[in-house]
């Protein structure tokens, strides 16, 4: 939802609506989305006009980091001047993806950013081909049900911004630390691990009858964490928190000389006039 937020707010001045690739995995009637790029297109009347060899390049540098995704679908947001989801245009695109998408039948997202009512309105849409005779007359577009959810490391982020973006009655602004919402999840899973533990005491002392199942669950979750030395960990931190504060640093400077710039610029603009 933030990348197709992000491509809609990055978009020429004076284009409609944006489009992209859906990209997740599908199990049975159940679809995953798990990423997204945006893809280049062009509407004029009840013509369309996509990237293709675009589309194809993104699609194989994605592949090449996630293999496990497959393309499942596309996105657009709605039309900025009547806020319908649909236009006559989404059947063209929707062939097209029907073509690149492993299953036959990809799946629509559409963003409303219209904000109406105050809210972001996501639906999701499957296309149904209408036959008559045999014949494929049109496609008709069925809302499916849409569920949003996001894990730990998103859900601070999320709160972070809209933490950040809020402000008191006198008009200032209201940021909390950053640190909070990752100091919130540090605790949770410290009083997992405490739970995990105190279950494992009690079964190796006998208190507890030991499960196979939930044994093997708790195996093959520690095997995901790396093993690295704290020797090791400590340096690959300080080197990243390095790397972050340089980045940081140039950047604010870069923010500076082109502040400097544009006072100078409109200063000597002043003086010729």
């Amino acid at each position: 939802v933030t990348s197709t937020l992000d491509h809609h707010t990055r978009r020429q001045e004076g284009a409609g609506r944006v489009i992209g690739t859906l990209l997740g995995r599908r199990d049975g009637t159940k679809v995953e989305v798990t990423n997204c790029f945006a893809v280049p297109h062009a509407e004029r009347g009840e013509e369309v006009a996509i990237g293709k060899d675009f589309n194809r390049q993104m699609l194989a540098l994605h592949l090449r980091a996630n293999p496990k995704e497959t393309v499942v679908g596309w996105y657009a947001t709605a039309l900025p001047e009547s806020g319908d989801c649909l236009a006559d245009t989404s059947s063209l695109i929707h062939e097209f993806y029907s073509g690149e998408c492993s299953h036959a039948y990809p799946i629509h997202m559409v963003l409303d950013t219209s904000l109406k009512n105050q809210e972001l309105a996501i639906c999701a849409y499957q296309s149904t081909p209408v036959m008559v005779r045999k014949e494929l007359l049109a496609n008709m577009f069925n809302q499916v049900q849409l569920t949003l959810v996001s894990d730990d490391s998103e859900r601070i982020v999320l709160d972070q911004m809209i933490n950040t973006t809020t402000t008191t009655t006198d008009g200032s602004s209201n940021k909390n630390e950053t640190s909070n919402g990752l100091s919130e999840a540090m605790g949770k899973l410290q009083s997992l691990l405490c739970n995990v533990t105190e279950y494992v005491d009690d079964v190796v002392d006998g208190r507890l009858p030991a499960q196979d199942a939930r044994g093997r669950q708790i195996a093959d979750t520690l095997s995901l964490v790396p093993r690295i030395r704290p020797q090791d960990f400590d340096s690959m931190f300080h080197d990243s928190l390095q790397d972050l504060l340089m980045v940081t640093y140039l950047s604010n400077l870069t923010k500076t000389q082109l502040t400097i710039a544009e006072k100078l610029n409109a200063t000597l603009t002043t003086d010729l006039k």
